[in-house]
């Protein structure tokens, strides 16, 4: 079977992009040849979404995880789903509104790791809150940090991707700031998040989707820190009430979709 091509690795903002079946597994999980679908990793969900068909009808994913490799990004259906034969192709939509939400606060754990530079002993993400737990003793006031969070988000820096070989992560061990998991190794490079003009205000690596600006991850603020224990505390991170939690319809884009093989298409779907 060819490898599966997972886009969101180069464009988080792709929300609808065609595919082919690759595969049926004896659990019903869909594999393609090509995902816009976000598999859980790293704390983050996988997405949610449907797989539309030729005929308009709708595969309605419940959810997207991985197989026995990360390579692997398997689409779970809901109960009681049509079954697409293998060959046929159809067109991917992720849950845009969701999916948006956990890139903007995937973001906000990555700024809360340039204010908090501690060794990071776990994190979850979810569309409400996120949590990030440090290897830490000291005291810190959640005002403050919060604070420092929206200079951050503010000052509107860029964010991107760049790949590197895995010998130059051998040589730059600090970019990790997980205390206990590693970024997945044996495709020869690996991907690092960015912020700021030449990583000047964070590089790690991460698999996960984020937001293409700081600005974008609006207002957020340090709900709790709690104390896990004699040296590790966990911060809360939540959405101020009213904030704007959508993106943009300028910075989504979509691989152009030939629908040409399509003869009835559900309008607006």
């Amino acid at each position: 079977m060819t490898p599966m091509k997972p886009l969101f690795l180069e464009d988080a903002y792709l929300s609808t992009a065609e595919a082919e079946v690759a595969g049926i597994r004896e659990d019903g999980g869909i594999v393609l040849d090509q995902t816009c679908f976000y598999a859980t990793s790293g704390g983050q969900p996988g997405d949610t979404g449907f797989l539309e068909r030729e005929s308009g009808d709708k595969i309605v994913i419940a959810g997207t995880v991985t197989g026995e490799t990360k390579a692997e990004i398997i689409h779970i259906p809901a109960p009681d789903q049509a079954v697409p034969e293998i060959g046929e192709k159809l067109v991917m939509h992720i849950d845009w509104d969701r999916r948006y939400k956990l890139m903007q606060m995937h973001t906000a754990c990555h700024l809360l790791s340039v204010i908090c530079p501690y060794p990071i002993t776990g994190a979850s993400v979810s569309e409400t809150d996120s949590r990030v737990d440090f290897d830490m003793s000291d005291t810190i006031d959640k005002a403050e940090v919060t604070t420092r969070l929206m200079e951050l988000v503010n000052a509107n820096h860029p964010i991107f991707i760049r790949w590197i070989a895995e010998a130059d992560l051998d040589a730059n061990p600090t970019l990790i700031k997980s205390k206990n998991v590693r970024p997945p190794r044996g495709q020869g490079q690996i991907r690092l998040v960015c912020i700021g003009e030449d990583s000047s205000i964070d590089s790690q690596p991460c698999g996960g989707t984020h937001v293409g600006e700081t600005a974008e991850v609006g207002e957020i603020h340090i709900g709790k820190i709690e104390k896990k224990g004699k040296e590790n505390r966990r911060f809360r991170i939540l959405f101020r009430p009213g904030a704007c939690l959508t993106g943009s319809p300028q910075r989504c884009s979509s691989v152009p979709v030939d629908r040409s093989f399509y003869t009835f298409l559900t309008p607006g779907a």
